[in-house]
Order: structure tokens, then sequence, then C-alpha cells
């Protein structure tokens, strides 16, 4: 009666690893990897250059290219500012465009920021 029990539950392991096997193979045909979309063309002397794309960007590489962009946005806005202040600009309508376009990068890095953090409490209590 033992044997008979040990029996079936082999049968029934065999059973399900083959459907797991059969599922597998569903699967695997149809996951492909392709290149990155947001890889461009490295264009040089006005060619493309053959099979040249983009180096791959690490996190800290992207939030290095934030913060100098948010930085340039700041600065272009600041000196802007103190051309229209100083008299040698009459253009204040693009001084305030230039401001508030500093003003809204500068909040989205804050967002950015604060989902990072949040996240990185998140992982830090998860239990190991």
């Amino acid at each position: 009666m033992a044997n008979n029990t040990l029996v079936q539950l082999a049968s029934s392991e065999q059973m399900m690893l083959s459907k797991m096997q059969n599922m597998q193979q569903r699967i695997a045909p149809d996951f492909v990897v392709s290149a990155n979309p947001l890889d461009t063309r490295i264009v040089t002397e006005n060619r493309i250059a053959d099979g040249a794309l983009n180096p791959p960007l690490s996190f800290s590489g992207a939030m290095r290219q934030v913060l100098d962009s948010v930085n340039a946005h700041q600065a272009d806005a600041s000196a802007k500012m103190t051309a229209v202040e100083t008299g040698q600009s009459d253009d204040l309508v693009g001084a305030m465009i230039a401001s508030q376009k500093a003003s809204l990068s500068f909040s989205a890095l804050m967002q950015v920021r604060n989902k990072v953090v949040a996240s990185f409490d998140e992982v830090m209590k998860m239990p190991v």
C-alpha cells in the first residue's frame, strides 16, 4: 500500500514537471531582447558612424546629466534676470520664462529625488 502511494506521488510529480516544461517551451520563443529604443546612432561630421550607438548610461551618469541640465537652466535664468535688472536687456518675458523653466526643472528633480529616497527606504526595510 505504501509502495502504491509512492508510485502515485512520483507519477504526479512527473506529470507536473512535464506540464512545467511544456509551459516553458511555449513562453521561451516569444521572449526577445531588442535594442534600447533610446539609443541613437552617433553622428560624426554629418555622417552616421557604422554600428556606433550611444554608450550605455549608468544611473549615476543619468543623474549627473539631469543635475547638469537643471544647473544650466538655473544659470541661464539667473543670467537673464541679472541682465534685465541691470538694464542690459529688456526681454522681461524671456527672463520670466527662463525662471519658470528653471523652477519647474528643479521641482521635477526634487520629486525624482523623493521617489528614489522612498524606494531606497523600502528596499532597506525588506527582510533578508
